[in-house]
């Protein structure tokens, strides 16, 4: 949970119905290894690379809480002044700013659509492990690697998340009567892509995780008692691109290449 520049997704954090089993299931499917926070009178565990590079935090649900998710976050120079700048711009706030010791101050809002995300300044010096930029090809597995909003109105959130964290649309490929599957940016760094929800279609955040090759991965979500939504779909670059459901139907993504 360290430190990036403001805009950069920093941190991501799956709140689970049964953390062991999503322990379990991710373990096996993206090839996560995890471990206690070490944070007093609280069950939060930590995702991390076999290489030791945390890329995720594990919570359960509390009762009465929004269905189990993935959540991204965004790192801000000023939580607080992020707070009420989502609030201005039409946001709500669902958890009002707080500070973990240790681990740097937070708040969960929600964009004017109702889609959820933190906005954290970390208190490590350090730049964050989480995300990176694939672009460069010098990824390694387990990262997360694109962060796909879906809005009832692209523009607008768009618009919203612009103003709040700088992040831009430059760039992008037409989908047909699904309107444009738009690139967004946070400084020079493209962290993902927007596009206009449909009827039947999930809306918020969708974060996709780099795999070792894309069939095999496939396979282990379904031997763990995951499904694939949607693909493998083939992607910009020559990798592919999977929509997939762990076992309790939390949605997420993988990205890989097709080894054959």
């Amino acid at each position: 949970m360290a430190r990036s520049p403001h805009g950069f997704p920093i941190w991501y954090e799956l709140m689970a119905a049964d953390p062991d089993a999503a322990q379990a299931f991710y373990g096996e499917v993206i090839g996560w290894h995890s471990a206690d926070s070490g944070q007093a009178g609280m069950d939060y565990r930590i995702f991390t690379r076999p290489q030791g590079e945390a890329i995720a935090g594990l919570i359960k649900r509390p009762d009465g809480a929004a269905p189990a998710r993935w959540f991204v976050y965004f790192g801000v120079d000023d939580v607080d002044a992020a707070v009420a700048a989502a609030e201005a711009e039409g946001g709500q706030v669902w958890m009002p700013a707080m500070t973990v010791p240790g681990v740097g101050r937070l708040a969960l809002i929600a964009d004017p659509g109702g889609n959820p995300f933190y906005v954290m300044r970390g208190e490590p010096d350090e730049s964050s492990t989480a995300f990176a930029d694939s672009s460069t090809g010098q990824v390694p597995p387990g990262h997360a690697v694109w962060n796909e909003l879906t809005a009832d109105d692209q523009d607008a959130a768009l618009a919203f998340y612009g103003k709040l964290l700088g992040l831009r649309h430059e760039g992008g490929m037409p989908m047909g009567e699904l309107g444009e599957y738009k690139f967004v940016h946070a400084g020079d760094t493209c962290i993902g892509a927007s596009m206009n929800a449909q009827p039947d279609w999930p809306r918020g955040w969708q974060v996709y995780f780099l795999v070792d090759e894309i069939d095999a991965a496939a396979r282990r979500l379904k031997d763990a008692g995951g499904s694939v939504v949607q693909g493998p779909d083939a992607i910009p670059g020559g990798g592919y691109a999977i929509v997939a459901a762990d076992d309790a139907g939390v949605r997420f993504g993988m990205v890989g290449a097709r080894l054959g």
